[in-house]
């Protein structure tokens, strides 16, 4: 699979300086962190689960959670697990088609190995396991059973702990519960793939719910904790995990009350339509957020309809001007350090202090790719539309 793999090739060459690079289900954990983009969540009773997988995959979705927790009721849960297994099995039995890395949202620490056994053959499709709630206490009994069940089938699986706990979002427990998390997962370094935000329960702990035309950066609560967890668990030192920006939850605005945050300006008259639809369908907060998850070192987006899936990939692409100031400061003769003028000469590059962040551009480069110097996200939004 790849970033935009399905749109026409002769559209990627006049969209892409340099295309997103090739990678399946068993590629490096280094490069599957990375490209995870828009993670979709489907509720495990959908009866026809297998052929939404297929569907998005030809619709440019890389990941998907089957998820057995929050989206379904309590009472559902067995039949929820029953039509999972049946979905997977119908999904090993198609020919092979391209399918997202496939992962599974449990409740408890005993679904793991339960589910993996239940699958049978078709746990060949599965990349791993979402685990609720995370804390260290909570936690590490997952993380136990997750590396059960990768002895007993003998497929790689990967844990993507959400760290949505109240004793997070708490000042006083927020510390010590941070310093527990990453005790957890730097014992199991190897199997966690990424850090999930759960700020729906962070904004449920004091009775919030940000309105569309707001970002998760303006609940000043919950930008407290996102700054603390990329502080602690996202640091650029090699100690630190990927971590995935919160779920944006409206699909159509009803009511606004403050203007648009889209400007014209990126958009030629062409494709003005386009700039409406997107505020029509309340994607202009969505697209704030995601430039400020990238700024606040968050990557990728937990997403729970299909329409947002493009607007996070569209963004995730590294832009001409960011790759040729990222392999500046990264030449080897740079290795001692020094200032120099960006190449499109509009900004300072100082080698030491931005050597980390080119390091990371340059991985996001490799699984989103670069853009053409004359793209900018609007055409990728063009681009990847269905006709």
């Amino acid at each position: 699979m790849r970033h935009f793999g399905h749109i026409a090739p002769e559209v990627r060459d006049r969209l892409f300086f340099q295309e997103p690079c090739v990678f399946t289900a068993d590629s490096s954990p280094r490069v599957l962190a990375a490209a995870l983009g828009a993670t979709l969540y489907s509720p495990a009773t959908r009866q026809k689960l297998a052929d939404d997988v297929v569907k998005q995959a030809g619709r440019g979705v890389v990941s998907m959670v089957v998820c057995l927790e929050d989206s379904i009721d309590d009472a559902d849960v067995a039949d929820a697990e029953e039509n999972l297994v049946q979905q997977f099995h119908d999904l090993a039995d198609r020919p092979a088609d391209e399918l997202p890395l496939l992962f599974i949202r449990v409740r408890t620490p005993e679904q793991i190995p339960d589910l993996v056994q239940r699958l049978g053959a078709s746990v060949r499709l599965l990349s791993g396991f979402v685990l609720p709630k995370f804390t260290e206490e909570r936690g590490v009994p997952f993380l136990e059973a997750l590396t059960e069940a990768e002895g007993a089938s003998e497929r790689r699986l990967f844990a993507m702990p959400v760290l949505e706990s109240p004793e997070l979002l708490y000042r006083e427990s927020r510390a010590e519960t941070l310093a527990g998390i990453f005790r957890a997962v730097d014992k199991y370094r190897d199997r966690v793939l990424a850090l999930r935000l759960g700020v729906t329960d962070f904004c449920s702990a004091y009775g919030l719910r940000r309105a569309p035309d707001m970002t998760a950066y303006d609940v000043q609560i919950v930008a407290s904790v996102i700054a603390d967890v990329v502080n602690v668990l996202g640091r650029a030192d090699g100690t630190g995990f990927t971590v995935t920006g919160p779920v944006w939850e409206y699909f159509r605005v009803q009511e606004r009350m403050f203007k648009p945050q889209l400007r014209r300006s990126p958009f030629t008259p062409e494709a003005e339509d386009l700039r409406a639809a997107l505020i029509e369908h309340d994607m202009d907060g969505l697209l704030r957020e995601i430039s400020l998850d990238r700024t606040n070192g968050l990557q990728g987006k937990t997403c729970i309809h299909p329409s947002h899936v493009l607007p996070v990939h569209a963004l995730s692409v590294v832009s001409h001007e960011e790759f040729s100031d990222a392999q500046d400061i990264l030449r080897p003769e740079r290795g001692g350090g020094g200032v120099l003028r960006s190449a499109y000469t509009n900004k300072m590059n100082e080698v030491k202090p931005h050597r980390a962040w080119a390091e990371r551009t340059l991985q996001r480069a490799e699984v989103f790719g670069v853009t053409n110097e004359d793209i900018g996200f609007v055409e990728l939004l063009a681009a990847g539309i269905p006709g």
